[in-house]
């Protein structure tokens, strides 16, 4: 019963090991994100729009929540921008 327990216990922490080690290597090996900036500033432009039309007809909070998309969406263009401004290209200097 003690050695079960025992070999038990280490083939769990093992096991545990391997999967924290496996985990940062799937992400390093995830793929290359492409931002299609002109996609994504007319997505933005279209919650403006939306936004627009739903402070005329009175719902103001959902056109805050169209605002707050617009906004999310302009800020990941920014941050595609700042990545491909700042990517040198390959690693290594």
């Amino acid at each position: 019963m003690r050695r079960r327990l025992t070999s038990l216990a280490v083939s769990t922490a093992l096991a545990g090991g391997v999967l924290f080690a496996a985990v940062p290597a799937q992400t390093a090996f995830a793929g290359q994100v492409t931002c299609r900036i002109s996609q994504m500033a007319e997505e933005a432009a279209q919650h403006k729009s939306k936004a627009a039309k739903l402070d005329r007809s009175g719902h103001h909070k959902a056109a805050n929540k169209e605002r707050a998309k617009a906004r999310a969406i302009e800020k990941r263009i920014a941050q595609c921008q700042d990545a491909e401004k700042h990517n040198s290209g390959h690693f290594g200097g």
